[in-house]
């Protein structure tokens, strides 16, 4: 299942940032973050729970850039 969410990030490479932390979160299939469009479009891996595991990519993005928001 592959979900789009509006984000709020500061810069580009913050978004590459952000998006390396989400593929990297268990559930994630995989994660693509555009700074331009401020925009995260996370597929998720067969069986898992999006609220569930967009908590956790929102955690690792939050180590990544305290200040991030994704807007579930």
């Amino acid at each position: 299942m592959k979900k789009t969410y509006k984000i709020e990030v500061d810069c580009a490479n913050c978004a590459n940032l952000m998006e390396e932390a989400a593929r990297k979160t268990a559930g994630v299939e995989s994660a693509t973050v555009n700074f331009m469009t401020q925009k995260m479009i996370v597929e998720f891996a067969e069986g898992q729970e999006p609220g569930e595991v967009m908590d956790a990519v929102l955690k690792a993005c939050k180590k990544v850039e305290p200040d991030c928001e994704i807007f579930l």
